[in-house]
């Protein structure tokens, strides 16, 4: 038997005994590959999710809600009842007491297991119920058996495969597995680590003296020792990546055949803040080099990044290459285009629009100018990679709130520019813009390969926002501050609250706020835009509401990004509480673009959880973007702050952003030099850490 196959094998009974699938091979090797198991070293990193202690029995007087609890008693009482559904009863007694039991769903074997009279040892974390303490599907087991001298591991599953049969399969993994410490000495030493094999042993079979409190904490050496190694794998990556960019070859962008840049800065109504010039001398410095720009630039709403952008496109057109720029939403694309059309178009450059509304028809002329060259700028939703798009020489790469895109989209967009240019094995420069500003501490770990610029002040003449909090119930106060604002010549937002269950039910809302607003506010101008509207009826909406047709406009969240209405003063944000802190953020961005003192409204219903306390506290506290992502990034964690977890993979599986900061940075040191004096060691690890994740981070 191969040794990968090992640990499959232990999971389950005789091999010619094994319940088998449609597809072949047993039903739990099925299961062991669906969380990724597949060979001896999976298996091994594999690591619990928390630890149970089975190695004492508890007094039934002793314990306490919250906490999990291992008694041993005899069963009093055992009956199934059918109110308010059905449901088994059982109540356990030791000497100290008595602790009911209950099952939701059961089978006739465990209500066996549980007849008045036998005596049982059973676990599960206690609750508080109508009649005192119970457990609900608690585990059970045999009274008087031997008691674990160690904690028991818990580990990830799935559906149909059971804590035993794993545990038999991680323990065949260890006992073939390779683990050879993948770090040297000297590195170990430095930096206090333990070894792997002892940390990974520990973690899998903790000894009967390790300290619970350092398990669960995974503050033990063991675990300090895994999160080290995570982090140097993921570091790892991230400088192969930066170093095989420096390897690949990107056209310079000179800007030698015209002089586009410096015409284009001429003609602007405004001039550049001190943080929007050093931004765009950084980006332009960049595109002069042989090597594909990988930059991230970040800026909190309002702050200018659509003009540094216009500038890089600016500096790559007159270098004789095209540039694409794609959004997530057609709104925020279109907003773009209009902008960048009215910025460059009377300087003789030659723009295109493409999003998946546009028919067959309207799209053709598109696809031929973009093909032949004829657009320079072409702009766009993910339209941009659909297979009919093929660009004549695409240098310049622009995703705004890259985040929102695919991993695989991200991609598609590069090898559009790569295909473009040819045999020359050229790769196009690549700039990522995001409204959401992403703290030190995750731009470092999980960006460490890309260069980041800030745009860190606001433009000038820009009113600071005032935020409120309005409970619900003073609703007609806050259509008095809207009916306020209409009368003195300016508009309004008021958007509806996310469902997340259903769009329809979003979309719903919406139709039946804006029913309500036009019956309340029966001589104001009430508009209604949403994402379910037909194209054209959208543009024409945000078009009535750019040119003061429309006094209020009720959106759903489709105005998030990219709407810029500089007389809209006022945001009211119903059901506020629903809403994560990065989108009330950006909706809040939606005013304050004008010299008039802006407000937004942000109407919650009690009672309040205690994170949504959280957000709209920081909501009230700060307008600065960085102290919003910073503590977006507390609430959240950063798999969900990133808008990746949806990818199925785990940013990091074992340290923590938050908390593992001094671990982080010591994984950042030692990257050089594993790389320099250790290159084995390094390949050896990351063939341990990172196997197909490359490509994620890559990304």
């Amino acid at each position: 038997m191969a040794a990968s196959q090992a640990p499959v094998r232990a999971a389950g009974k005789r091999p010619g005994r094994q319940a088998t699938d449609k597809k072949g091979g047993s039903l739990i090797e099925r299961k062991l590959q669906h969380l990724g198991l597949h060979q001896p070293s999976d298996f091994i990193v594999h690591l619990p999710l928390r630890y149970e202690d089975e190695t004492r029995i508890m007094p039934i007087a002793s314990i306490q809600v919250g906490a999990s609890a291992q008694v041993e008693g005899e069963i009093i009482r055992s009956e199934v009842q059918f109110r308010p559904r059905r449901q088994l009863h059982a109540t356990i007694q030791d000497d100290t007491g008595q602790l009911a039991l209950r099952w939701l769903n059961f089978y006739p074997s465990q209500q066996k297991q549980v007849e008045a009279g036998k005596r049982v040892r059973v676990r599960g974390e206690v609750r508080s119920g109508f009649g005192g303490y119970e457990i609900v599907h608690p585990k059970v087991s045999v009274a008087g058996m031997p008691l674990p001298t160690a904690l028991t591991p818990v580990y990830p599953t799935t559906d149909g495969l059971s804590q035993l049969s794993l545990r038999k399969a991680i323990d065949g993994g260890l006992a073939v597995a390779d683990l050879t410490d993948s770090l040297p000495g000297e590195l170990c030493e430095r930096y206090g680590l333990i070894p792997f094999a002892d940390a990974i042993r520990t973690l899998h079979h903790p000894p009967a003296n390790v300290s619970y409190a350092d398990l669960i904490e995974r503050e033990h050496p063991a675990w300090v020792r895994i999160k080290f190694d995570e982090l140097l794998a993921q570091q790892l990556s991230l400088a192969a990546a930066r170093a095989a960019r420096r390897r690949q070859r990107a056209p310079a962008l000179d800007g030698a055949q015209a002089d586009l840049p410096e015409r284009l800065m001429r003609s602007l109504p405004f001039s550049l803040t001190n943080a929007q010039a050093r931004v765009v001398k950084e980006i332009s410095q960049d595109l002069l080099r042989t090597f594909p720009m990988h930059r991230l630039l970040q800026g909190d709403v309002g702050s200018g990044k659509t003009i540094v952008a216009a500038l890089a496109a600016a500096q790559a057109i007159a270098s004789g290459c095209q540039v694409a720029m794609m959004a997530p939403t057609e709104i925020l694309a279109e907003q773009h285009f209009h902008k960048l059309r009215a910025w460059l178009e009377p300087l003789g450059v030659e723009l295109a629009w493409l999003s998946g509304s546009l028919s067959e028809k309207q799209r053709k002329p598109a696809f031929d100018k973009v093909a032949s060259g004829q657009a320079q700028l072409i702009v766009g939703t993910t339209a941009l990679i659909q297979e009919k798009v093929a660009f004549s020489r695409l240098g310049l790469v622009i995703l705004d709130e890259q985040h929102r895109f695919g991993v695989g989209q991200r991609l598609e967009l590069s090898r559009k520019g790569e295909e473009s240019l040819g045999e020359q094995a050229l790769i196009p420069h690549q700039l990522n813009m995001s409204a959401t500003p992403i703290p030190r501490t995750l731009a470092m770990t999980f960006f460490a390969d890309l260069d980041v610029s800030a745009i860190d002040e606001l433009p000038p003449g820009r009113s600071p926002v005032l935020t409120k909090l309005i409970a619900d119930a003073r609703r007609d106060e806050v259509l008095g501050s809207v009916m306020a604002e209409v009368r003195q010549g300016r508009q309004a937002y008021w958007v509806c609250p996310l469902v997340e269950e259903s769009e329809a039910l979003q979309l719903q809302t919406a139709v039946d706020t804006h029913a309500r607003l036009e019956q309340a506010l029966p001589d104001m101008r009430v508009g209604l835009i949403h994402g379910k509207l037909p194209t054209a009826e959208k543009q024409l909406v945000m078009q009535d509401f750019r040119e003061g047709r429309i006094d209020l406009l009720v959106a759903t969240t489709v105005i998030e990004v990219g709407v810029d209405v500089p007389n809209a003063s006022l945001m009211i944000i119903e059901h506020a509480e629903r809403f994560g802190l990065a989108q009330l953020h950006q909706l809040r961005g939606r005013v304050g673009r004008g010299s008039n003192q802006s407000i937004c409204v942000l109407m919650y219903q009690s009672p309040l959880s205690a994170i949504a306390r959280q957000r709209l506290r920081a909501m009230y506290e700060t307008a600065d973007g960085f102290e919003i992502a910073r503590r977006d990034l507390e609430l959240r964690g950063p798999g969900e702050f990133l808008g990746v977890r949806q990818s199925g993979q785990a940013l990091l599986r074992f340290a923590s952003i938050e908390t593992d900061a001094r671990i982080a940075e010591q994984a950042r040191e030692a990257v050089a030099e594993l790389r320099d004096r250790y290159p084995d060691h390094a390949q050896a690890h990351m063939r341990r850490w990172m196997r197909n994740k490359q490509d994620f981070l890559r990304s």
